[in-house]
């Protein structure tokens, strides 16, 4: 009774995104092409090693992970490798780890022994020379070992390796498929989430499912009913109507009058720069203007958001912003004559 109990509270204050992680193929939210695919050949038997990559939250690991518990079932444990290679990045795990599980007799299900699964998440951490040892590893042992990689740079990953592998795309998820998900999450814990609530949720996770669920729980911790501004405030984001209100002062307002306002607001709220600037940038593309100024104004906002990145003086910065909008507007009326 008291280990049931234990269980049972563990899986309620367990994080989201592991509670409700797919745990087979058929769960999985998105890329049913990919996922499809990958069934197919375990199905057959004819699995590769695979390179899977893409941006984080796009079902990379639960895919490879249903696809273990699919072909292993109980013996998962025992016939899995699972090593991330942000932590454990240098030549000595894969001569250590790698290779002792992979040289290693596998168990046998039947007639011929089963092959046995290296999972590599973060792959694109590790070292050239981890990544020179790893291509020997798995030629030595393909008979026996399957191996998975994933990672959110593919570019990162020597063409050796690649040329071993099947490969992957990973692309950010469909708002439709985030939606889906988010409804059903909602619906199994019983949230109170207004339709406002949930496109935020949908629009603040960028197609990455992971960043959606944790918005999610953040929020029900903070708030009991998730609106669009309790989101907002959970995450630190401006709100669109804060962007469109500042995007009125930069188009309108003087330079000394942009910069009092802005920065009112700003320690008002607690907005960071950095923020301001993603969602300014992704407000211009829907202002009409002539393309050229659109150029020069993104190709502008692009060098102050790269300058906040290396923490330069917010307030040099935000005057950079205000003057860019001002050359702008000077430009517009330039082209209106």
């Amino acid at each position: 009774m008291a280990g049931a109990a234990a269980a049972a509270a563990a899986v309620k204050s367990s994080p989201w995104v592991e509670k409700y992680r797919p745990q087979s193929l058929a769960d999985v939210a998105a890329h049913r092409d990919i996922v499809d695919t990958i069934d197919r050949l375990t199905d057959e038997n004819r699995l590769p090693h695979l390179l899977l990559y893409g941006p984080p939250g796009t079902g990379k690991t639960s895919t490879i992970l249903a696809v273990a518990r699919k072909i292993y079932g109980a013996q998962y444990g025992n016939m899995i490798l699972e090593l991330n290679a942000s932590d454990e990045r240098g030549i000595g795990v894969v001569r250590q780890q790698i290779q002792d599980f992979a040289s290693a007799h596998s168990l046998s299900f039947g007639a011929k022994p089963a092959v046995k699964l290296v999972l590599l998440d973060e792959a694109d951490a590790m070292t050239k020379d981890a990544q020179f040892a790893l291509r020997r590893v798995i030629e030595k042992y393909t008979r026996s070992t399957r191996f998975a990689l994933i990672c959110n740079h593919v570019n990162k990953i020597i063409p050796a390796l690649q040329s071993r592998c099947t490969r992957f795309r990973f692309a950010p998820l469909d708002g439709s498929h985030v939606t889906e998900r988010l409804r059903h999450i909602i619906k199994s814990e019983g949230l109170d989430v207004d339709e406002g609530g949930l496109t935020a949720l949908v629009r603040l996770s960028n197609g990455d499912m992971r960043k959606s669920l944790n918005i999610l729980q953040s929020t029900h911790m903070a708030s009991q009913q998730i609106t669009e501004e309790a989101v907002y405030l959970c995450t630190g984001n401006p709100m669109p109507k804060d962007i469109e209100q500042i995007a009125f002062w930069l188009l309108n307002e003087p330079f000394s009058t942009s910069f009092k306002h802005i920065a009112d607001m700003k320690m008002r709220k607690g907005l960071a720069l950095i923020d301001i600037i993603r969602e300014v940038t992704m407000f211009v593309f829907k202002i009409k203007m002539p393309s050229n100024v659109r150029v020069k104004l993104i190709n502008d906002l692009a060098d102050i958001e790269y300058r906040l990145t290396f923490a330069c003086n917010d307030k040099l910065q935000l005057g950079a912003l205000i003057s860019t909008f001002t050359t702008a507007r000077t430009a517009m009326v330039a082209a209106a004559d």
